[in-house]
């Protein structure tokens, strides 16, 4: 991370479009949390261990909605506007008359 050796980069590597780092990392953690805990559950199942399976897929699931609620979805600023709608409503007054 950082700049180049030309010095002429404000980019980081996280910031590299559609297949940056961060796209990366989300990809594995899908793949490996939704996928790789399927396939470990269906290994189980079919050594008899139906219920270690059933375990196993909970925990590697619910784990990656929290990894991905944590380091994707947690830091976003989705709230509302910082001002009441009295506020607005008296600003667009004053500009009116």
């Amino acid at each position: 991370m950082g700049m180049s050796e030309d010095g002429g980069g404000d980019q980081t590597e996280d910031e590299d479009g559609l297949f940056g780092r961060d796209a990366l990392l989300l990809a594995t953690v899908l793949i490996v949390g939704v996928a790789g805990t399927g396939i470990v559950r269906r290994l189980l199942g079919e050594a008899g261990l139906n219920d270690l399976g059933m375990v196993v897929w909970i925990l590697g699931y619910g784990g990656t909605v929290l990894v991905v609620w944590y380091g994707w979805i947690r830091p976003l600023d989705i709230g509302g506007p910082s001002r009441g709608l009295a506020e607005v409503e008296e600003s667009e007054e004053e500009t009116q008359g």
